[in-house]
């Protein structure tokens, strides 16, 4: 078989350009030092086959995520022009192409060409792993993805069009987390192949992840990064979609915004102002308020809340709202629920205290609706205490003071985490686990709030227990 030789020509920097890819050939993930020999190994592997008759690799559109530095594959007839793309990045197949190309993964840089690359970036990558981004991983073959015992801890978006975007864990609760996201065109009654892939690097985890649309309609994919389980500093890390409901959806070089753990959706204030909420486990002053004032361009830590009681801290997982005064309410879980207000758009806080509502320590949902009323999912009645079962929700019509309603979404034991989103014709949709393991549910939960008001389904739009995804079966 006939393939244009490749070869490493120079570190230049340049935008990512996606080479249509044969769909017979391995998505890869390596470390090489030779581009060639990876091209060569690859084609002593294949059925022998016939090669077109003008091999011309015609880039069309980007599907890879650049993450530093780039290198320049050219062909090494002189016949054409070099083509250049990002150098850490993973390219996968797509479909088939007119002539078989393998482009790949570079993932340590420093072993292809330290010096060069310390020419074109102007310093190292650095040393510690839970500081570099992880692999993303465009449409990965199914046999590529890592088998688990264990999945959850999910989030869901709706786009303009109505798409459905998805993203939980594997392997959760472990050293080897790691993120999936997928997407639904049929309000969740079917859901594509496992569209992305957040691979961390060895000794790391990817962790608690979300999605979020922003006002201009960008889909925002964050998610967490730890030494090992708990490395007492973590960070929230973010990639952006223009244009989520294109065919081929492409996505931005991962960035990190800071420390903490970013599991819940950011708030945007009615001065225009993003709020993210990130914890440092277990820390004084954990909770951390991040705030961008221009879209989304850059971020800057704007204040801090501490739990006072040390034996009551732990993942926090912080959710805000701006209430009608202009003041904000955030809800922490702290052995239990726990509130604490900021009257100067987050800058300070009150020390956070435990409020009388009655939950477990694991995860709620809290989130403003259309309507102007509060959406609060939570485990049991308001009064009642309960373990990690009898997922309902509740809406608030005076900024959570009192609670009305009180639709029963899921009442088995293991029902956890729910995160959700309302959908520009008024449908709600939750999205939560079941039994992480053996059954490893992911669910989605779709009503309104007349259903939540009435405590009961009232209209043709209430679907309970909706499949998203579970493990494989073992019996």
């Amino acid at each position: 078989m006939s393939l244009p030789r490749m070869r490493l020509a120079s570190w230049i920097r340049s935008g990512p350009l996606l080479y249509d890819i044969d769909t017979r050939m391995p998505c890869r993930t390596e470390r090489v030092c030779s581009l060639e020999q990876l091209i060569c190994d690859w084609a002593a592997e294949q059925a022998p086959c016939r090669a077109p008759a003008d091999p011309i690799v015609r880039p069309r559109e980007p599907v890879v995520t650049r993450v530093a530095g780039s290198v320049e594959c050219a062909a090494n007839d002189g016949a054409h022009e070099p083509l250049s793309f990002p150098a850490e990045f993973i390219i996968v197949p797509m479909n088939r192409t007119r002539i078989p190309i393998f482009v790949v993964l570079i993932a340590a840089l420093k072993q292809v060409s330290s010096s060069a690359l310390h020419a074109a970036e102007g310093d190292s990558l650095p040393a510690d792993l839970a500081l570099q981004p992880s692999h993303i991983v465009v449409s990965p073959w199914e046999q590529h993805l890592p088998a688990t015992k264990r999945q959850g801890v999910a989030g869901i978006e709706c786009t303009a069009k109505g798409r459905l975007w998805t993203v939980y864990g594997r392997d959760v609760e472990s050293s080897r987390n790691f993120q999936i996201v997928r997407s639904s065109d049929d309000d969740g009654r079917s859901w594509s192949p496992v569209r992305l892939m957040i691979l961390p690097r060895a000794g790391t985890r990817a962790m608690s992840a979300s999605v979020w649309i922003d006002p201009q309609g960008r889909l925002w994919l964050f998610w967490g990064q730890s030494a090992g389980m708990q490395d007492g500093r973590f960070g929230v890390w973010a990639i952006v979609c223009d244009d989520p409901d294109a065919a081929a959806p492409r996505w931005s070089a991962p960035r990190r915004i800071g420390d903490g753990i970013l599991l819940n959706k950011p708030t945007v204030l009615t001065n225009g102002d993003w709020l993210l909420t990130s914890s440092v486990w277990k820390a004084d002053n954990s909770i951390k308020v991040y705030a961008s004032v221009d879209q989304g361009k850059t971020f800057q830590l704007r204040g801090t809340a501490n739990i006072e009681d040390a034996r009551s801290r732990g993942p926090d997982e912080p959710m805000i709202v701006e209430r009608k005064d202009g003041s904000l309410w955030m809800m922490v879980r702290c052995r239990g629920l726990a509130e604490t207000i900021s009257h100067d758009h987050g800058r300070t806080w009150t020390p956070v205290q435990h409020i009388a509502m009655q939950h477990p320590t694991s995860r709620f949902f809290l989130r403003r609706l259309q309507s102007g009323a509060l959406l609060l999912v939570k485990h049991g009645r308001l009064n009642e205490k309960v373990k990690r079962e009898k997922l309902m929700a509740f809406v608030s019509d005076d900024d959570g003071r009192t609670w009305q309603g009180g639709l029963m979404l899921d009442e088995r034991e293991d029902v956890t985490y729910p995160d959700g989103v309302q959908a520009a014709d008024g449908t709600i949709r939750i999205i939560y686990d079941h039994q992480r393991t053996p059954l490893g549910e992911v669910l989605m939960a779709t009503f309104t709030e007349e259903d939540v008001r009435a405590g009961k389904p009232s209209g043709e739009l209430v679907r309970l227990r909706v499949e998203v995804d579970r493990l494989p079966r073992t019996d």
